[in-house]
């Protein structure tokens, strides 16, 4: 199985050019709807149903935004105080730019808002407690890299730290700050971050040797060290997945798999497992292939 490099590096974020072979993408983010539940990926990725966003993803998104501005610091400056500096500007950009998210919060309550900001610095505590950003050069920061394999399928996704080591060795870097089940997204934060390692791999030539969690609420560290044999099988199992969402969406047959992820579902009044009934198919989408647009969407962050 080959595998050609698309993007090496993001810094502006323009969409690159993508081989004229490819006819679908795949992020890990989509890649592990369809593991969790096909239906949940049909409502995302063919239906593009909207979500709104909840407290929770709007802090996650918040404490990223503020973690990838604190290493435009000097590095002596990148002190919990500096971050905590950044935490009220950065979520008036995030508002600016997303307007839903001030809905989250209703305007006669500051309190509301002070609150979430608070809680916000509080998860940067527990990312000092697990790092020294004084002692770290971020190689990359919230870049998109991305891959073709078997020819026809663009695997892409940003990677929220990479650190290049000195002697080449490679370290991604994933902050985790949701307080979902531990046990039901450890798997698929790994599935991530073997999917980044894979496109590093096939990009560059070199396996990371290391792929690291941040669990900022608890403020602990998860490292993980892939193997080339076991990227090649992870490749194996990426090309597999998006033939059955090329199958399942021939067919128009996404089932629901029921979980304790239910329970966060924004989608569970459509669903069948909960009384509801799917809108109908996209008219087109079947005969258009899985993932339609993957040229237009190269640049998009998955959420």
């Amino acid at each position: 199985m080959t595998a050609e490099p698309v993007i090496d590096q993001q810094q502006t974020r323009a969409t690159a050019e993508v081989p004229a072979t490819v006819r679908a993408s795949l992020s890990p983010s989509r890649a592990a709807d369809f593991k969790t539940c096909p239906l949940l990926y049909r409502f995302r990725s063919i239906d593009r149903l909207p979500e709104r966003p909840s407290v929770e993803q709007a802090r996650g998104t918040l404490v990223h935004a503020v973690l990838e501005r604190l290493f435009d610091l000097p590095a002596a400056g990148r002190t919990p105080e500096a971050a905590g500096d950044l935490v009220a500007p950065q979520w008036d950009r995030l508002v600016t730019e997303q307007p839903e998210l001030a809905a989250l919060f209703d305007a006669d309550d500051p309190d509301g808002t002070a609150e979430f900001l608070r809680s916000a610095s509080g998860l940067l505590g527990g990312y000092f407690a697990v790092e020294d950003p004084r002692r770290l050069e971020p190689a990359e920061r919230e870049a998109l890299i991305s891959a073709v394999v078997d020819d026809e399928l663009l695997i892409r996704g940003y990677l929220d730290r990479l650190d290049v080591a000195p002697d080449g060795a490679l370290r991604v870097v994933d902050y985790k700050t949701g307080g979902a089940p531990r046990e039901a997204f450890e798997a698929r934060a790994l599935f991530q971050l073997k999917f980044y390692a894979l496109v590093l791999w096939r990009t560059r030539g070199v396996v990371p040797r290391v792929l690291r969690l941040l669990y900022l609420k608890d403020a602990e560290v998860c490292d993980y060290a892939p193997d080339a044999e076991e990227l090649a099988r992870f490749e194996r199992t990426v090309v597999a997945l998006w033939q059955a969402i090329e199958a399942a969406t021939a067919r128009q047959d996404f089932r629901p798999r029921p979980s304790r992820l239910c329970d966060w579902c924004n989608h569970r009044a459509l669903c069948p497992s909960f009384g509801g009934t799917p809108p109908p198919f996209p008219a087109g989408a079947a005969s258009a292939g899985p993932l339609v647009g993957a040229r237009a969407r190269t640049s998009e962050r998955p959420p």
